[in-house]
């Protein structure tokens, strides 16, 4: 899928080049006013751009030199918007078949059944949106922008009304969208936990342009994009397997750098894990720490070293894989740290919650 578009909004310019791969989530994440919602409804066909070209699968969609700008309805690219916009008057049966009609027949791929069981709605089928929640308005909305049969499903912040429990509820059934339908999805976020749990690709905007873009373990990793990611907030994503489970109430995640101990979980061995990790939440040490409280310890090297603020210094950090590490320039200084040094990174289980697992609420094991 080929995007390159360009659009002025008073005394804003987006303008935006990329490409989106052809399955998964790609996230497009920025603080707010970086161009993420101008960007969607443009592609959504809401908003014409001033220029540029956006094709799906080989189909132009808009072409400002050949003048193609294909109707909302006729690019079979569904919306899911931050609150459900969903018909009143209507049930949810109803809201969920509305777009079925714009997909041509011969080109009708999803199993609205399948749908309808995914996203747990068969007992909702008879209601109307008033008497839903807004956990299960965004349900009904999804499912409704994905019986339009798209080629392409976005997500503007669709969890951006939702408390705690309704989100980890939410995204659960956008994982399993993801790997049960395979329709590709542009999700709009500016939390880095939603990302750090869904997306598999990832597009960094800021001030209308693309600053990066990647896989999402490589961008949430990358040192040098915290000032966009959030200096707050920096730090690695790793991909985890649950190891096992100890009788003190830890759960143990295998990475190539070794075994991270968390607070349990209650995942069967092999379930892939996402754990992002602070910058702020490791220590280092410079020899082989002893008699210490901290159970997570990873041999590595410093590949690189960033000064972040007046007395601060991010450690870009090799321990098998990207690890980060905020230390106090002085500290820096005192231990003589160098890119090639090696060192222990350290990090406190505790310091891995459940947002930093991208969980919410305490998941069930099946």
């Amino acid at each position: 899928m080929e995007i390159n578009l360009q659009k002025r909004l008073g005394d804003f310019n987006l303008d935006v080049a990329f490409d989106l791969p052809p399955q998964g989530i790609t996230a497009l994440f920025g603080r707010s006013g970086a161009g993420k919602t101008t960007l969607v409804n443009m592609m959504a066909g809401l908003l014409r751009p001033d220029g540029g070209v956006f094709r799906i699968d080989g189909q132009t969609l808009f072409d400002s030199q050949a003048g193609v700008n294909v109707k909302p309805e006729r690019r079979r690219v569904g919306y899911v918007f931050q609150e459900g916009r969903l018909f009143p008057h209507l049930s949810v049966k109803s809201n969920l078949y509305y777009g079925r009609r714009f997909a041509p027949k011969g080109e009708r791929y999803v199993d609205a059944a399948q749908i309808i069981e995914l996203l747990g709605l068969n007992s909702l089928l008879a209601r109307r949106p008033a008497s839903l929640s807004g956990g299960e308005k965004q349900r009904v909305a999804i499912g409704r922008a994905l019986l339009s049969e798209p080629r392409l499903l976005l997500m503007d912040e669709p969890l951006a009304a939702l408390d705690a429990a309704r989100k980890s509820e939410i995204m659960r059934h956008i994982e399993r969208l993801r790997d049960e339908i395979g329709v590709p999805i542009v999700y709009v976020s500016h939390s880095l936990d939603e990302v750090a749990r869904l997306a598999d690709h990832m597009v960094l905007l800021a001030d209308g342009g693309v600053v990066a873009t990647g896989s999402a373990v490589d961008i949430m990793s990358r040192a040098d994009l915290s000032p966009h990611t959030g200096r707050h907030e920096a730090g690695a994503l790793i991909e985890t397997r649950v190891d096992g489970h100890d009788s003190f109430g830890l759960t143990g995640l295998a990475f190539p750098g070794g075994v991270l101990r968390v607070s349990g979980l209650d995942l069967p061995v092999g379930t892939a894990v996402r754990a992002r990790i602070r910058a702020r939440d490791v220590a280092i040490a410079t020899s082989p720490p002893q008699d210490l409280s901290i159970l997570n310890v990873f041999h590595g090297r410093i590949a690189e070293m960033i000064p972040s603020g007046a007395a601060a210094m991010d450690l870009q950090l090799d321990v098998g894989v990207k690890l980060r590490a905020r230390i106090t320039a002085r500290s820096a200084h005192e231990l003589g740290l160098a890119p090639g040094t090696e060192i222990y990174a350290l990090i406190k289980s505790v310091a891995i919650d459940r947002h930093s697992l991208g969980l919410a609420e305490p998941p069930k094991r099946n």
